[in-house]
């Protein structure tokens, strides 16, 4: 159990962080509501009426989210890779590369296609 002791910690303080701070802006902010303020604001944009169904989304959003988790996944990889760098010798920065590679690969793909390019 002392092995989680500052896990457990570490994660008491984030928690009492998070409450502090929501309390504090409730005690602290302002107070005076206008109609204005309660709409939603859209980048100054004013806001477009939704379909009773919630509308639908383009595939675009759900390709650049794939693409986003594609390579934040890649970044969760190198991590651990990198802090072990010395122990894995060269099998491990061999495999590394070929990883880096494949992905690249794929990068490059799909920015050719113009996956990247938000229309």
């Amino acid at each position: 159990m002392e092995l989680y002791a500052p896990l457990l910690v570490l994660g008491g303080i984030g928690a009492a962080f998070v409450v502090v701070s929501m309390v504090a802006g409730a005690v602290a902010g302002p107070k005076r509501y206008n109609r204005a303020k309660l709409q939603a604001y859209e980048c100054g944009i004013e806001p477009t009426p939704q379909p009773t169904g919630g509308g639908r989304f383009t595939v675009k959003y759900y390709l650049t989210a794939m693409l986003f988790i594609v390579f934040d996944i890649e970044i969760i990889f190198l991590y651990p890779w990198a802090v072990h760098f010395d122990e894995l010798g060269l099998f491990g920065l061999i495999a590394m590369v070929l990883f880096l590679v494949n992905v690249s690969i794929a990068y490059a793909y799909e920015w050719r296609r113009g996956g990247l390019e938000w229309e």
